[in-house]
């Protein structure tokens, strides 16, 4: 990062952006790319070129964009987001095609479809190509966007490259950091004038970062470096899942955690917390009554045995 060669990217200018850009869209089969401080930042970038204001969104309950965004689409797009049932992670194509067909009964006619992959709530569930590619069938010509914030765990897990992940779909954007340990940043991709339309929206949003390659030289070793590594979060998500079934045999089937997040419900969160903690722990909540333990490249099989050591005990 100290070494990055930068320019004013406000301009299109710092090269180890462009590169970092050029090399997310060679990754994801998309003719341009844009970089971005947030994941919350690109997806707001897609809905606001992909929609106008007033128009319908289809998007899964539980996705990002939907409910741990603030409400900034409705503010920032001015769009209405009509919430499809999505509790495996997938939404129907049956409820994409009934959504459609309603618009011919006096209701709003829908003009995008989001999805996210993975579905964080639903343990990181990555989507089968084949599932999306039949939800893209569904919505009938409209754009698709995909909220791939850990899509590279989706590649991981299921042997599906992110390009043919991002063939089924319009845009999507990846967060650079999280699974991938860059400190900031992600990228949103699709076709170059669509990209071209992002960028002007992300001045509006007060997005430029001028020199920011010595933020997206970490990007690029991000992209290049820590993407087979994420096998190892899934393994040890794994065993961090059966130890919650252990002790919470109500919990469910620790053989749907398949990337790197586990959820489970409990009566008293903020208890099970302050136990976590108390342990060296650090666990969060993502609704009521909902725990929520997510690995990644600093959590090592040392902290995973003292985790499930620590959920043992738990109330």
């Amino acid at each position: 990062m100290a070494g990055a060669e930068v320019g004013d990217d406000v301009y299109g200018e710092d090269p180890t952006v462009n590169l970092l850009e050029e090399a997310y869209a060679g990754r994801v089969g998309k003719e341009a790319a844009l970089y971005v401080p947030s994941g919350v930042m690109a997806n707001q970038l897609a809905l606001r070129v992909l929609t106008r204001p007033g128009d319908t969104v289809l998007a899964g309950a539980r996705q990002h964009v939907v409910i741990y965004e603030g409400g900034a689409a409705e503010r920032n797009a001015g769009v209405r987001i009509h919430a499809l049932a999505d509790g495996g992670g997938t939404v129907s194509p049956d409820d994409v095609a009934w959504a459609l067909a309603a618009a011919d009964h006096h209701q709003p006619r829908p003009a995008l479809v989001c999805v996210e992959n993975t579905h964080m709530p639903a343990d990181g569930a990555p989507w089968p190509l084949a599932a999306l590619r039949k939800l893209r069938e569904a919505a009938g010509g409209l754009p698709v966007h995909m909220d791939g914030a850990r899509l590279f765990n989706a590649e991981v897990a299921t042997a599906t490259t992110a390009a043919a992940y991002a063939a089924e779909v319009t845009t999507v954007m990846s967060c650079l950091s999280k699974g991938l340990c860059a400190p900031v940043g992600s990228v949103l991709a699709g076709p170059a004038g669509l990209i071209a339309a992002a960028r002007a929206e992300r001045a509006r949003m007060g997005g430029g970062m001028r020199q920011a390659g010595v933020l997206a030289a970490a990007g690029l070793v991000a992209l290049r470096t820590m993407v087979d590594r994420l096998a190892e979060d899934h393994v040890r998500a794994q065993r961090l899942a059966a130890a919650v079934a252990d002790r919470w045999p109500e919990s469910g089937d620790p053989a749907r955690v398949r990337t790197n997040v586990v959820t489970w419900r409990h009566p008293d969160t903020a208890r099970l917390l302050d136990h976590l903690a108390a342990a060296g722990v650090l666990a969060g909540t993502i609704a009521p009554g909902v725990a929520r333990l997510v690995t990644h490249h600093d959590v090592d099989d040392a902290g995973v045995d003292r985790a499930m050591a620590a959920l043992a005990t738990a109330p």
